[in-house]
């Protein structure tokens, strides 16, 4: 449960909090956990939605409007949508991608599930995706949700990270531990 109250803490986990309750009231926590997947889709693939969304130079009732009309052309729910209408009043559109983890955090501890962040150099394949969600499922005794980033920089490996515990198998990590290795003899 530790991990889920990092995700809800500041600003993000007050929001994310606020609508986990609502959808829970409303029984309508997968329409709003899908219509955040959705949003949060379009923040990873977007660069100009991420600009609008953490850039100070809009003003806020620019902000709102975009967002707004955002929304809309994604057919988010009034909760969802809502929910970044007042985010965007507040000048909180930055904590948007936070917001979205928190709430996702609570939806999964809510189903006795765990999240794992898992950063790979390339996408993953259906495949490996299923055997790396069984081998992290058998070994933490609970069913996993993966939340994938590819960081092509990582060269080949995974990073792992599951609440405070990561594990970091990359081709970049074990390079840097080389030259750091090669330094202390040289």
């Amino acid at each position: 449960m530790s991990a889920t109250a990092s995700l809800t803490s500041g600003a993000a986990g007050r929001y994310a909090t606020a609508l986990y309750e609502i959808a829970a009231e409303a029984k309508r926590l997968a329409p709003i956990e899908t219509d955040l997947d959705t949003l949060a889709l379009a923040l990873n693939d977007s660069s100009d939605l991420r600009d609008l969304v953490n850039s100070p130079i809009y003003p806020r009732d620019q902000q709102g409007a975009a967002m707004q009309a955002i929304c809309a052309k994604m057919e988010l729910g009034t909760e969802v949508s809502s929910t970044v209408a007042l985010m965007a009043s507040n000048r909180r559109l930055p904590e948007l991608a936070g917001t979205i983890a928190g709430f996702k955090a609570l939806a999964a501890a809510e189903r006795g599930e765990i999240t794992a962040d898992i950063s790979s150099a390339t996408k993953l394949s259906a495949e490996q995706r299923k055997a790396l969600a069984a081998t992290l499922s058998k070994s933490l005794g609970k069913k996993i949700t993966m939340n994938e980033t590819v960081d092509p920089s990582l060269i080949g490996g995974l990073i792992v990270k599951v609440g405070s515990v990561m594990v970091d198998s990359s081709i970049k990590s074990k390079l840097s531990q080389l030259q750091n290795a090669m330094k202390e003899v040289g």
